[in-house]
């Protein structure tokens, strides 16, 4: 068992972000508070084929006091990383440690068989104490070939070699996998393990596979053929797993549903149609995935980014549904965070649920990228990170809750599908508090032509983030557009 594995005793990034709402998206009148950040990990390789300094993507799981983070490490044009990182706080947040995965790609140590590695989630199976991160491996062909999972015995803060869970044979391309497991010990499928992926080269033909010996073996489940990307498994109290995931087009949010731990799943079973705005006119990487999590009656909440409730889809908003079944889904409603006339465009939200806390009284927090003018050029964009709160199930809302800001888009990853700061984030509480791990740069041209020249990192609030909740309430408004600003995408990739 071989891991890079640095200690940070709570490297504080001091930078203080105090920025008035007129400032940071005309959200309202009132001024946010300054949110303190630690860097918790940062890029270490040196390899002139993709950018460096970079990390992002980053998905969160906690469980008790610990919380793991995992992401790209080292972004390529197109596609994939040099190394997949981690950063692991075995004290709901107060200190971190963090490393590289050993024995995935050339760059890792020891290396591995792969060229790059893409599309990182984390996840806990309490039964047989073992922490998972998935990965996408990528062969020098650049084509997603095997999903992996690297396993941890010690509370995330060493790795195993990396497990395979599927391998890609001929024509087949492999992409964007999501791991997750059953935590509550009262389930009949108690420490069983799920991972979704697509099949991108055979119409993002939907795979699933379970495992219930710890990560260690995996056998293929039996779904339905269907075209989709980007779901995020997720286990019940009672055992269900529910599937969320888009269509392969993105015009659609479905669901997948098993009932007898993973052996078989029915659907797809509709959520919502997707409306949405193109970030900064294609500039920027984003699309509308979904992010979701379960209470702990076994409710679920999804949420994407959507633009129905914008005249002429001129911008995003954070839109969610849920569900006691996984089949049949509440009506869209719309997050409150900013006011429909205005000109904020909201993107990329990663949810994150209190896991003590149910229902009425469910504790959710969604961490998000925000744009304050959706109108902006590729030169005029600054990106900001946003989060609010709700502590009554998303009745009513808090006020935005800036974490950092503003950033020019010349200091990301410039990508063939747009600067990058991930297809999707996460939020995680632990210790009654939020502590979404998320991807924030400071100056610099972002290039590949020179080693050092990005300066993209994961940061986390510092003393995490309380839920006040609010009272901004959420209102059963009427859509306002049917129609997307894009044609639907067709059957890609999104590594």
């Amino acid at each position: 068992m071989v891991t890079r594995n640095r200690s940070i005793r709570v490297a504080r990034r001091g930078a203080f972000v105090a920025t008035t709402l007129g400032l940071v998206m005309a959200m309202a009148t009132t001024v946010f508070a300054a949110v303190a950040l630690t860097t918790v990990s940062t890029d270490p390789y040196t390899n002139s084929s993709s950018y460096h300094q970079t990390e992002l993507e980053p998905d969160t799981f906690s469980f008790g006091s610990t919380i793991v983070g995992t992401f790209q490490v080292g972004r390529f044009y197109d596609g994939g990383a040099s190394n997949i990182g981690w950063a692991t706080s075995t004290d709901s947040g107060a200190t971190w440690s963090h490393g590289f995965l050993p024995s995935t790609t050339v760059y890792s140590t020891p290396a591995g068989p792969w060229a790059r590695i893409s599309d990182p989630s984390v996840a806990y199976d309490p039964k047989h104490a073992v922490w998972m991160i998935s990965g996408l491996a990528i062969n020098a062909s650049t084509t997603g070939k095997a999903v992996l999972i690297s396993r941890s015995t010690d509370g995330g803060l060493t790795w195993q070699a990396p497990v395979t869970v599927a391998m890609a044979g001929g024509f087949g391309f492999f992409d964007k996998e999501w791991v997750a497991c059953d935590t509550t010990s009262t389930s009949p499928h108690y420490g069983n393990c799920y991972v979704e992926w697509d099949d991108a080269n055979n119409g993002n033909l939907l795979h699933l596979s379970r495992s219930t010996d710890g990560g260690s073996s995996w056998s293929a489940s039996i779904a339905t053929a269907a075209s989709v990307i980007g779901g995020q498994p997720l286990a019940q109290p009672n055992g269900t797993v529910v599937v969320p995931i888009d269509n392969s087009f993105s015009t659609k949010v479905e669901s997948f549903v098993s009932t007898d731990g993973g052996l078989t799943y029915t659907g797809p079973h509709a959520i919502a149609t997707i409306t949405s705005h193109t970030v900064a006119g294609g500039a920027m990487r984003t699309s509308p995935l979904p992010s979701a999590e379960v209470d702990a009656a076994g409710k679920i909440y999804v949420v994407w980014h959507d633009c129905r409730f914008r005249t002429s889809c001129s911008a995003n908003d954070i839109v969610m549904s849920t569900s006691t079944d996984g089949v049949t889904w509440s009506s869209v409603v719309r997050t409150p965070v900013v006011a429909t006339s205005g000109s904020a465009d909201l993107f990329i939200p990663g949810i994150g649920v209190a896991r003590s806390t149910s229902g009425s009284t469910a504790h959710l927090g969604v961490t998000m990228y925000a744009l304050a003018n959706a109108s902006c050029s590729t030169s005029t964009c600054k990106l900001y990170s946003v989060f609010v709160s709700s502590t009554n199930g998303g009745s009513t809302w808090s006020t935005p809750k800036v974490l950092f800001g503003p950033l020019s888009f010349g200091w990301l990853p410039l990508t063939n599908q747009g600067y990058m700061v991930g297809d999707y984030i996460s939020t995680s509480y632990a210790g009654g508090k939020a502590h979404p791990v998320i991807a924030d740069a400071t100056s610099g041209t972002c290039s590949t032509s020179t080693v050092g020249s990005c300066h993209e990192f994961m940061v986390t609030p510092t003393s995490g983030l309380a839920t006040p909740g609010g009272t901004v309430p959420v209102r059963r408004e009427r859509p306002v557009t049917s129609r997307s600003d894009h044609a639907a995408r067709g059957f890609v990739t999104a590594f």
